[in-house]
């Protein structure tokens, strides 16, 4: 058993009075409340108890996710069953398993080309839209610093905010370019 310096105790039940939480596991199995300590025995008593509630939780979440792994493997057993059907049915009929494969293989053809047509103009107008707002946003901000010159305001503040502005906004514009040729070169192959 392990005795608990007065310090710790105060810190653990502070801790369980302000914040809930309570020593939880394997270690509660060798603390021991100094004699006489009541209060620290009750703080024991209590984190044994919640600890076993929390076991008596997990177990059950455990047997759930048992139960629902066997379901899961009766339907996979099932599924084979049935793929096993399917696969002697098309065994039986070889001219028409080719057309089927024929016309599968066109279908994904097709699939693949109308997806990547798809993509490439979903990609333009992706950089095309990012591009135009960062440029516009580069244009305003531009435009509010010319202002601020001409004005005579106090410009150092506006200077290194245009600055930083300008930086993310370049930034931000490679990253996009190169974020969208990445996924357009990815996903070529």
């Amino acid at each position: 058993m392990i005795q608990i310096t007065e310090h710790t105790r105060n810190v653990l039940l502070e801790v369980a009075k302000t914040k809930k939480i309570y020593i939880e596991g394997n270690f509660l199995k060798i603390l021991k409340a100094p004699p006489g300590d009541t209060e620290f025995e009750e703080y024991l008593k209590i984190c044994k108890e919640r600890d076993t509630a929390s076991r008596k939780k997990r177990l059950e979440i455990t047997k759930q996710v048992q139960n629902q792994n066997k379901e899961l493997e009766k339907a996979a057993k099932k599924n084979e069953v049935l793929m096993q059907d399917l696969q002697t049915a098309l065994d039986e009929t070889q001219k028409a398993k080719q057309e089927a494969e024929k016309l599968r293989d066109e279908a994904v053809e097709d699939l693949d080309t109308l997806q990547k047509k798809t993509q490439f103009e979903l990609i333009g107008k992706i950089v095309r839209v990012a591009l135009g707002v960062i440029v516009s946003i580069g244009f305003i901000v531009t435009g509010l610093f010319i202002t601020t010159l001409f004005l005579n305001q106090e410009s150092a503040i506006v200077e290194s905010t245009w600055s930083n502005l300008m930086g993310i906004l370049l930034t931000n514009s490679f990253s996009i370019v190169g974020t969208i040729m990445g996924v357009k070169y990815a996903t070529e192959k």
